[in-house]
């Protein structure tokens, strides 16, 4: 597994992205950095990350605010990093600078980002970086996926992250010997970026989880990237060969074979123990069980319907079960039993929805293929769609009737639905990105609610007995 030094890069550039908190990983990856460099020298090593590295879904993230994950990057050596969307949208502010302004021992990067009421970046958040490896100059930019309505809500503003890169290319061109762009905007930027923005030499991507095992060369810019989980480490040989323009081989390098980097375990260990004091905190004690289920209604679930429902100020609670994993047994819930059923960084909405698109859902939330649909990415970090929660609506429906059919009369507030009104929806985030019951995409005047998860609405339910006694209520009626 070790790297042969004959015939030598000038410089080894190793790059990881979209790890989402995979900690064991990042672990082999720091072997295999640590590897690098023993073999090429310190100074002739540059390691970087393309963003997505923290994923609350791990409980050593959530319980740490990810500060988990800068200690390992730190441990690593890693000089330069950008933020991706799991940074960037689900830590606060205050959050970040704690880890990247007040812990990180590396350079954060990211042209397009800034505090929206000041109107400049953080001290910690750089448009560029200069980093001389061996005698080489790289110019560092980094950029990430332009969520404005998410970012605003957080109190920051994402700009147009083309626009963003070409302004930092011109600075740091003439004053660097190679332009490094670590993208975390997805490949078809990745492209766009390439094709319309002259002097770059390398992008370095993220976002969309692409794995290019061979780089695509666009013109004279390279793209690579990793895929996703730390299951490759990018690896791109530099070499300038007397020539002005720098020469590069670019692979992805698996890392199963590799074991984790003793150090970055133990940093890993340390902080586990942490969380589950963290963690361990107490939410309430439950009289009875609350049982979740994906094909059926259920009483957590419907407990978490009638949150959003309660938290957006809404007429109607709608969101489906696979959003957790698990029910609730009788006794006390602590904060690390409730990240475990719910880690899905996915927060609260409220929209307004047609009465027909409501009806469209329902149905189709009967039937098996929706049910059992799997589902990845849009920050779901379960498995299956699940059939819909609800709560302000009454359905009488007849399970043995023919799909798209079977519901006989939906009630809200007493009342009929209406088919050609709209109505006040207390959903999630998920569904206005067209994943899963893509009806409820059809929502306008779509209002998030950040910084809050769907964990913590559940929470506030969790503690009121007339809302966990109501959960058992039924909203499906069969005939």
């Amino acid at each position: 597994m070790r790297d042969m030094a004959t015939n030598a890069p000038d410089v080894v550039l190793l790059h990881s992205n979209d790890i989402h908190s995979r900690l064991e990983q990042a672990a082999k990856i720091a072997a295999y950095i640590e590897e690098a460099r023993d073999t090429h020298g310190v100074n002739r090593v540059l390691a970087l990350d393309i963003g997505d590295h923290m994923d609350r879904m791990r409980v050593e993230t959530e319980a740490s605010d990810g500060l988990a994950n800068i200690a390992l990057l730190n441990a690593a050596g890693y000089e330069a990093a950008t933020l991706g969307n799991n940074e960037g949208l689900t830590f606060t502010p205050e959050q970040l600078d704690e880890a990247f302004g007040a812990e990180a021992k590396f350079k954060t990067v990211c042209a397009n980002l800034y505090r929206r009421e000041a109107g400049t970046r953080p001290s910690w958040l750089l448009p560029h970086a200069i980093i001389e490896k061996a005698g080489v100059r790289f110019g560092i930019v980094g950029v990430t996926a332009a969520f404005a309505e998410f970012y605003e809500l957080l109190g920051w503003e994402v700009t147009n992250p083309l626009v963003a890169v070409a302004e930092q290319v011109a600075v740091v061109r003439d004053e660097v010997d190679v332009v490094v762009v670590l993208s975390h905007v997805g490949l078809p930027l990745d492209r766009r970026m390439a094709e319309s923005i002259p002097g770059i030499d390398l992008i370095l991507g993220g976002h969309t989880h692409h794995l290019l095992e061979e780089p695509e060369i666009i013109g004279e810019t390279h793209i690579c990237a990793t895929g996703k989980y730390g299951e490759y480490v990018g690896r791109v040989e530099v070499r300038f060969d007397g020539g002005k323009r720098p020469a590069f081989k670019a692979t992805c390098v698996p890392m199963t074979d590799y074991p984790e980097e003793p150090d970055a375990r133990s940093i890993i260990n340390a902080y586990h123990r942490g969380s589950v004091e963290r963690l361990g905190r107490v939410i309430t004690v439950l009289e009875a069980p609350l049982p979740a289920l994906a094909d059926r209604e259920s009483p957590l679930v419907n407990l978490l319907a009638a949150g959003l429902r309660r938290w957006t100020g809404a007429e109607i609670g709608i969101v489906n079960a696979g959003q957790l994993l698990g029910g609730l047994t009788a006794g006390k819930v602590t904060a690390g039993e409730l990240h475990a059923l719910c880690p899905s960084p996915i927060n609260p909405c409220r929209i307004k929805l047609s009465g027909r698109d409501i009806r469209i859902s329902l149905e189709q939330s009967l039937q098996i293929g929706f049910i059992e649909k799997q589902i990845r990415g849009f920050g779901f970090r379960g498995s299956v769609l699940g059939t819909l929660a609800v709560d302000g609506m009454v359905i009488r429906y007849d399970p043995m009737g023919p799909p798209n059919a079977q519901i006989a009369s939906i009630s809200v507030d007493g009342q009929e639905l209406d088919d050609n009104r709209d109505y006040a929806v207390g959903t999630i985030d998920m569904f206005t990105f067209g994943a899963g019951y893509e009806k409820i995409k059809n929502g306008t005047d779509i209002a998030y609610f950040l910084p809050e998860f769907i964990r913590d609405v559940l929470e506030r339910e969790l503690q009121d007995r007339d809302a966990v006694a109501d959960s058992f209520r039924e909203r499906w009626l069969s005939r």
